[in-house]
């Protein structure tokens, strides 16, 4: 039984509307240039490539450093009898034209941000018809010499990317959409520009072209209003600072071939504008707000160069709850007023994100994006199963509403000047590692339809910026950054919206490049296996905006069904009286209203769930125990022992859900046999919890989980306020209430 239900390949439905001269996008395909032969490796190599091209330039010096590594010399390639070149061409260019023989059959079926890596003897070609898909060319020639430097042996391919727009969400420490402990530690980190040199390797050796950097109001950080100077706190001598570190991070960014994007939420000023012009910090609807965000919109666009776009957040402060009410006309007529005349204002065009989270309206969206008449298409991001994307891969929500409700007007009829990008949000693992190709595949394939044409990941509480999970100088430590920890999650989420068809072998060689010596292929599948887990938690019970759910740490801090009110842990009463996200699975308590008769095909029972998850966990944790050896790597076996903390929180869930089920029996029949069950199931679980707490005490650290914070923000108050911190061990004595809670039913 598949627990993600097929699915529509509507990905290559899609793409099929693009075939180029009877070749489908994406498809890897050999080509062989005159009978190409094997070789020895070759000891020096030239290289042939526009030096003019900062793109193709910091390409080339990557590759360069990896053929230094693997002992090869560089010499200037030349045309003629020399041998063993490799030629970097882009269409159009001086370099393409002097070996058109070559380029000149193969740049046709080629498309914007794809390559293609040609053989021809002994020469290697890596060719696009713009460089930012030729850098990727070279980060795939890069892949495969990093697994067998052996030039003869490389493959020939041509890949074109599946999307346009491949983003990552990043939530900005300073003005921050969620104030906090968890957000305030990475304010060092993040203005450190060598932290985001590193970031930005990572995003261009797995194929993301756009950062999205999100906070409430940027402007103050960036530029000092010239008709509002009291705007921002910042010095002169400050904002000198700031300016430097904005623009290093876009030129660094641009020069990788990244898009960069400021999102904000609104209505929001600075304090320090409030103060000195009298106004409201949020909701203030005055005609002085409206001007201030409309000429630091222009001026914003005019002092940055390199920033690619701004995007636009129609909620929260914008009368969506409380006293203070805005429409949907409103709300958007705000934003045409503001950021649309704003950009149409500046002396160059940028690219445009509309956020559809609580805009309510579809056609006056439309209506906005129709008289912005924006030469790019306007990107409209949409949230995929709210703020918990990392559940199923079918559309259950959005939050184009205060309901969730799926709202096809966005996309129907299709638009033609603006295209859908699905927000996937990870709000439930910060701290175990993930990697689950599969669902990432099931997931493009299933929704990339043809007014799709981007993905956004990340997160809203979680800033991939200082680990401060892991315990200082612990041994298994060696990475610095968080996202360096989380490596795999990047590396599957960018590699396969670049190409999702790539395959699992290839997937798994940067796990052979890090890890030499290890069965790659069974490490990729002990991480599917285990990381399915959260996907289950998130697809049973359904979670709409953040704190609604934490699956990794079995917590919903502020859910959004039945409360028991006792602590943000779920307990037995609260998981059997939740309604799930995906419609396929039935609830514990529908499931016990129908006796297990009469339950369609189509259905998931929880019986069969809690199956599969104790199924999938144990074959992990086999593959986990042949895989641990002395001679691994402090860092694999941090790895390791992540994976089998996400199998025993699967057998801890899966053993609930039958303890869920006998306590139903048992109140709706009265038969102590079911009683009885469910206490055995409840103190199975009690020895999983005691199972995580002993592989998470000595390598975790009690750490800020982001709803700590939320109190701070204008309305909210502190639910919890002795969940100071979180880690697993805070919450067993919520694990053992539950036995003690079906113990005292009579």
């Amino acid at each position: 039984m598949k627990i993600f239900p097929e699915t529509v390949n509507l990905y290559k439905t899609k793409r099929m509307k693009h075939l180029k001269i009877g070749l489908l996008l994406f498809t890897v395909l050999p080509i062989v240039i005159f009978g190409l032969s094997s070789c020895k490796p070759q000891n020096s190599i030239g290289i042939n490539y526009n030096s003019n091209s900062p793109l193709l330039s910091y390409g080339v010096d990557k590759l360069i450093q990896l053929l230094s590594e693997k002992g090869f010399s560089i010499k200037p390639a030349k045309s003629g009898h020399s041998k063993n070149n490799v030629y970097i061409l882009v269409e159009n260019s001086a370099e393409g034209l002097r070996n058109n023989k070559i380029a000149t059959d193969h740049f046709a079926d080629i498309e914007r941000e794809g390559y293609k890596i040609i053989r021809d003897q002994q020469d290697v070609y890596v060719i696009g018809i713009h460089e930012k898909g030729v850098l990727y060319g070279i980060m795939d020639l890069m892949d495969q010499l990093a697994v067998n430097p052996d030039f003869a042996q490389l493959t020939a391919k041509q890949v074109n990317p599946a999307m346009e727009f491949r983003a990552i969400k990043f939530n900005l420490p300073w003005s921050p959409y969620r104030p906090g402990p968890a957000t305030a530690l990475h304010l060092e980190t993040c203005r450190d520009i060598n932290f985001w040199e590193s970031f930005l390797d990572m995003m261009v050796k797995n194929r993301f072209n756009a950062l999205t950097l999100w906070n409430t109001h940027p402007f103050p950080y960036l530029i000092r209003a010239n008709n509002y100077p009291k705007a921002t706190g910042l010095d002169d001598q400050q904002l000198v600072e700031w300016r430097s570190f904005w623009k290093s991070l876009f030129k660094m960014a641009k020069n990788r071939g990244i898009e960069t994007y400021l999102v904000n939420w609104n209505i929001v000023v600075s304090p320090e504008f409030a103060a000195a012009y009298g106004v409201k910090e949020y909701s203030d609807t005055s005609q002085l707000v409206k001007t201030y965000t409309r000429e630091s919109v222009t001026q914003l666009i005019d002092e940055y160069d390199d920033l690619t776009g701004l995007g636009v957040t129609l909620a929260d402060w914008m009368g969506n709850w409380g006293e203070f009410k805005m429409s949907s006309s409103q709300r958007e007529q705000w934003i045409e007023d503001t950021f649309v005349q704003g950009i149409k204002d500046a002396k160059r065009k940028v690219k445009f994100i509309h956020r559809a989270v609580l805009a309510g309206d579809p056609g006056e969206m439309r209506r906005v994006i129709d008289g912005a008449n924006l030469p790019d298409k306007t990107i409209v991001e949409i949230k995929f199963n709210w703020s918990h994307g990392h559940s199923t891969p079918n559309l259950s929500l959005t939050h184009a509403n205060d309901h969730g409700t799926v709202m096809q007007d966005f996309w129907d009829p299709i638009p033609e000047n603006y295209f859908i990008a699905w927000m996937i949000r990870n709000e439930d693992f910060f701290v175990l590692r993930w990697g689950e190709p599969e669902f990432i595949r099931q997931h493009i394939n299933t929704n990339l339809q043809n007014y799709v044409d981007g993905y956004l990941v990340g997160s809203e509480g979680y800033i991939p910026a200082k680990d401060y999970s892991y315990m200082p100088n612990h041994p298994h430590k060696t990475w610095k950054y968080a996202f360096e920890k989380q490596w795999l999650f990047y590396h599957l989420w960018g590699r396969l919206m670049f190409n999702p068809e790539e395959t699992d072998q290839v997937l798994s060689q940067e796990i052979s490049n890090r890890y030499p010596g290890v069965d790659a292929a069974k490490l990729l599948n002990a991480y599917k296996l285990a990381s399915k887990v959260p996907l289950y938690i998130a697809s049973f019970y359904k979670g709409t905006w953040d704190f609604t759910l934490y699956s990794e740490g079995f917590l919903a801090p502020w859910p959004n069904g039945f409360d028991d009110q006792k602590s943000p842990f779920i307990s037995i009463e609260e998981l059997i009286r939740h309604e799930t996200l995906d419609p396929r699975y039935l609830s514990i308590a529908e499931y016990c209203r129908t006796n297990g008769h009469q339950i369609s095909d189509q259905r998931i029972t929880p019986v069969e769930l809690a199956e599969t998850i104790r199924g999938n966990s144990n074959y992990a944790l086999a593959l986990i125990g042949a895989l641990r050896s002395t001679d691994n790597e402090p860092a694999l076996i941090s790895e390791l022992d992540d994976l089998e903390t996400w199998c025993q929180i699967g057998s801890y869930f899966a053993d609930k859900i039958m303890a869920g089920i006998s306590l139903t029996n048992f109140l709706e029949n009265g038969d102590q046999s079911d009683k009885a069950r469910s206490i055995t199931y409840l103190e199975r679980c009690l020895g999983h919890w005691k199972n995580i707490v002993d592989l998470t005490k000595d390598r975790y650290q009690p750490m800020p989980y982001v709803s700590m914070g939320h109190h701070l923000n204008p309305g909210a108050n502190n639910r919890w306020p002795e969940f100071t911190s979180f880690h697993w061990s805070n919450f067993l004595k919520d694990v053992e209430a539950d036995i003690d809670y079906v113990k005292a039913i009579e």
